[in-house]
């Protein structure tokens, strides 16, 4: 439960609220992250919140990579963290996306908004070992194309021969010319294996569930269809239960979970 001491030694504004921080530890690290984990970061003297850890996970080095959106006291606070502020890290915590689920099958990464920060260190892992995978498809959402999270890597991304790329924005601007419309228009129509495809979705709760719908609809299996789940996790440890879930325990139990596990539950008003 004791944080250990990190200082911001880099900042990259993303979008008009959020921010990528780069931390590096002042004395103790904490243990390597796999894809889907979360830490729970702390901003002195104004709380603690959980954030999932947006780096690439085989870079071997102690340095945290953590994308803020400022929607709060303690995210606004971190969010505006200039090089040089010390913030408080503990974890890793919860469980992980599990790439290695997808080896040697096709690759679905569905992204809905700053849901595409879970989701970026999924699409790293794969690319660096891509030998393992086959098709890579990845549906990225915005409100808005200047709303859209690493827009230099997507661009890179959407440049490479050996992955599909859908980027789709609600609201389109002058001199887009992507798709226009939520997520779930392109997963209705992209062409995709059922038998072979292994999904990772992220992003509000709605359209997470109408996502696993349509790739329900389509065959996909509900137990190849990983979601990430968010809920109030203050202690990160499964002690206080503020992000109890029906059965689950969100920072023990997910925050990723098979949609096998959590359709049910997320059909339950107030849960």
């Amino acid at each position: 439960m004791l944080p250990a001491r990190y200082v911001v030694t880099g900042r990259t504004v993303e979008t008009v609220d959020s921010v990528t921080l780069r931390l590096t530890p002042l004395d103790r690290s904490i243990p390597r992250f796999q894809p889907g984990q979360f830490t729970m970061l702390y901003a002195h003297g104004v709380g603690e919140i959980a954030v999932s850890v947006s780096g690439d996970p085989s870079v071997v080095d102690s340095v945290l990579t953590q994308t803020i959106r400022a929607v709060g006291a303690v995210s606004r606070a971190l969010h505006d963290a200039e090089p040089g502020a010390v913030v408080g890290v503990r974890g890793p915590y919860g469980v992980g996306w599990e790439p290695w689920r997808a080896w040697e099958r096709d690759v679905l990464v569905v992204a809905g908004g700053v849901g595409l920060a879970p989701l970026r260190p999924v699409v790293l892992a794969v690319l660096a070992q891509r030998w393992r995978y086959r098709r890579v498809i990845v549906v990225a959402g915005a409100r808005t194309p200047r709303e859209f999270l690493y827009a230099d890597e997507l661009k890179w991304w959407s440049a490479r021969d050996d992955m599909a790329m859908e980027l789709t924005v609600d609201h389109a601007a002058d001199g887009w010319t992507g798709s226009v419309g939520f997520v779930t228009q392109p997963l209705s129509r992209l062409p995709i294996d059922p038998a072979a495809t292994t999904a990772f979705i992220c992003g509000p709760e709605p359209m997470m569930r109408f996502s696993a719908d349509i790739l329900l609809r389509r065959g996909v299996p509900a137990d190849r269809i990983r979601i990430s789940l968010e809920r109030n996790m203050q202690c990160g440890v499964a002690r206080c239960g503020h992000c109890q879930l029906g059965p689950l325990l969100v920072c023990r139990d997910g925050p990723v979970v098979d949609y096998a596990r959590a359709a049910d539950l997320l059909s339950v008003r107030e849960l």
